[in-house]
């Protein structure tokens, strides 16, 4: 029953995706409505999130230093079938070992003692692995708090869903097991990591509102130079914020 739901949503939404490939990520989808978002953003932004990433910041550095390490470690689950899909069997390799020490030696991935043995993951998603079989971004819009987006990635963020095995243990575990499903453990997981992500770009925000004569433009230029970068695997990355490119 899963996969009879499962594969038409996927085969529909591979033509879709063949069929927006084309079009250039600097088109835009309903700019003007996209702009009218993007303020609804920075004001959800200035009020609510990023008050709390301040009082984040405050936390002692061994309970802020374990949250990041933990989300970063369930996350790393969603990079292993993503490596596979991609033929990546290096990444592999360095996503399940990691998982595997800093689940078991690491404390349920409070602790990071994967990364001083080598092993530091490229974190991947289905809007990557797209990208690497050659699907462009399609056109760019910004969607209400989820924030900058393609129709390629719009189309990965729900396909991270069926992908992602944390993601099955908690909001599919209804479709898979026949069980009261558990939404909020990942939607908690999920708002934990975005605090955690504005924590660390605190002054990073702030230097690219000051220094942009359009913020939309720039937060656009921004995040799909991100995304190239990661399709390619690149040294540039979004978490760096590298805003001279």
């Amino acid at each position: 029953m899963y996969l009879k739901k499962v594969i038409p949503i996927t085969f529909s939404a591979l033509l879709f995706l063949g069929s927006i490939s084309s079009v250039n990520a600097t088109d835009e989808c309903f700019e003007g409505l996209s702009r009218s978002v993007f303020k609804f953003n920075m004001a959800f932004d200035d009020v609510i999130l990023e008050p709390i990433a301040k009082g984040y910041n405050k936390l002692p550095n061994p309970i802020k230093n374990g949250t990041s390490n933990f989300t970063s470690n369930i996350s790393t689950l969603l990079s292993i079938p993503n490596n596979l899909l991609q033929g990546n069997f290096k990444e592999l390799g360095n996503s399940f070992g990691s998982f595997a020490i800093n689940s078991t030696v690491g404390i349920f991935g409070f602790l990071n003692p994967a990364e001083k043995l080598g092993l530091k993951p490229l974190k991947e998603d289905v809007g990557q692995t797209l990208g690497s079989y050659g699907i462009g971004q399609g056109c760019y819009y910004v969607l209400p708090i989820l924030g900058p987006t393609t129709i390629r990635d719009s189309i990965g963020i729900i396909a991270d869903t069926f992908v992602d095995p944390f993601a099955h243990v908690t909001i599919r575990e209804k479709e898979l097991l026949s069980i009261s499903g558990n939404n909020i453990d990942y939607y908690s997981l999920k708002g934990t990591a975005a605090v955690d992500f504005r924590s660390d770009n605190l002054t990073n925000f702030e230097s690219l509102e000051k220094n942009s004569i359009d913020l939309y433009s720039s937060m656009k230029s921004v995040y799909l130079q991100s995304r190239e970068n990661k399709v390619g695997n690149s040294d540039g990355d979004q978490e760096d914020w590298d805003l001279d490119k």
